[in-house]
C-alpha cells in the first residue's frame, strides 16, 4: 500500500515538470514558483507525518477487522469491484462532509488554499487528515470484512487517480466519459471559490455520486480558484495550521458551549452573530437578491 505512492512519486515529478514546460511554451500563468514551492512542502510533509497516520489507521481498521461481520476473500475478481465502489462512495462522503463540518475542513481547507490549479496543487495535501480521524467514513470496510491491507490500497488508489486531475491542459472528454468519471473539469468547478462552484464535485474516481446526491455542477465558466477568503501565505506551517488556529480563536469568543460547538463541527462560515456566511446562506441571499 504504501509502495503505490512511493513507486509513483517519479511519475509524479516527471508529469509536474512536463506540465512546468509547456505552460512556460504557452506563456500561461498556470504556475507561481513560490505557491508551487508551498504545495511541494506540504506533499513532503504530508509524506513525513502519514507514516505515523497510517499507523493508526492500520491499527484501527485491524481492530475493527477483528469484529467483522463477514470475511471477504480478496483472492475473488468480485470482491476488488465491490471495495472500488465501496471506497469511492466512501470517499464521496467523507469529501463532502469535510466541505460541510468545520471540524474536517480544517483539515482539508489546505488542498484549497492555492490559488492556482496545476499538478503542484494535488501535491498541496494535508498534515492534520488522519491524525484528526479522517479515516472513520472507512471504518465500515474492515467491519463488513474488507482487509484493512485491501482498503488502505483501494484508498491510495483513489489517490493515485486524482492526481492527473489537476490541470487545466484538459478541457472536456467525450459526454460519457464526463458523465461517468472524475475529470479535469470537474475537479476544476470543485476547486473553485466562485458561489456556483461552492461545496460541488465531491467525486474521488466516480462523478455518478454527485449526480445522484444532488451536488453536481458542470464547469461554464473558468473557475475563481482558491478560497472565499485566501490566506494570502506560502508559509507551509501557516498553510497546515491556519484553520484549526481560527477555530480556536472563535471558540475562545463563544458565548456559549452551543456557539463553541457551533464553531467546531457547524458549517464553514458560520457565526454566532452573523458576522460570517456559510455557502447555503450567501446562496439564499443570492436567491432573494435575485427576485
Amino acid at each position: 500500500m504504501r509502495d503505490l505512492i512511493q513507486y509513483a512519486i517519479p511519475g509524479f515529478i516527471i508529469l509536474l515538470v512536463t506540465e512546468v514546460i509547456i505552460t512556460a511554451k504557452q506563456q500561461k500563468d498556470y504556475y507561481d514558483a513560490k505557491d508551487t514551492a508551498s504545495s511541494l512542502a506540504m506533499g513532503i510533509g504530508n509524506v513525513i507525518i502519514g507514516f505515523v497516520g497510517k499507523l493508526i489507521v492500520f491499527g484501527t481498521y485491524s481492530l475493527v477487522y477483528k469484529f467483522r461481520l463477514f470475511t471477504i476473500d480478496m483472492a475473488q475478481w468480485w470482491a476488488w469491484v465491490a471495495l472500488f465502489f465501496a471506497d469511492d462512495i466512501s470517499y464521496y462522503w467523507f469529501h463532502r462532509i469535510s466541505h460541510s463540518s468545520r471540524y474536517f475542513w480544517a483539515s482539508h481547507v489546505v488542498h484549497h488554499s492555492s490559488i492556482k490549479y496545476n499538478l503542484g496543487t494535488a501535491l498541496r495535501q494535508t498534515w492534520t487528515g488522519n491524525i484528526s480521524g479522517a479515516f472513520v467514513f472507512w471504518i465500515w470496510l474492515p467491519l463488513i470484512g474488507f482487509s484493512p491491507v485491501a482498503v488502505m490500497t483501494m484508498q491510495s488508489i483513489s489517490l493515485l487517480y486524482q492526481f492527473w486531475i489537476h490541470t487545466e491542459h484538459i478541457n472536456k472528454f467525450p459526454a460519457p466519459i464526463e458523465f461517468i468519471f472524475n475529470t479535469p473539469s470537474h475537479h476544476r468547478v470543485h476547486h473553485g471559490s466562485d458561489l456556483d462552484y461552492l461545496d460541488k464535485n465531491h467525486a474521488g474516481i466516480l462523478i455518478i455520486w454527485d449526480r445522484l446526491f444532488g451536488t453536481f455542477q458542470n464547469e461554464h465558466q473558468r473557475p475563481t480558484y482558491g478560497l472565499t477568503t485566501n490566506i494570502n501565505t506560502f508559509n507551509p506551517v501557516r498553510i497546515a495550521f491556519h484553520e484549526w488556529a481560527a477555530i480556536g480563536r472563535d471558540v475562545r469568543r463563544a458565548r456559549s458551549f452551543a456557539a463553541a460547538i457551533g464553531y467546531i463541527f457547524g458549517p464553514p462560515g458560520w457565526s454566532h452573530d452573523g458576522s460570517r456566511k456559510t455557502t447555503k446562506q450567501l446562496r439564499s441571499e443570492q436567491a432573494t437578491e435575485s427576485v
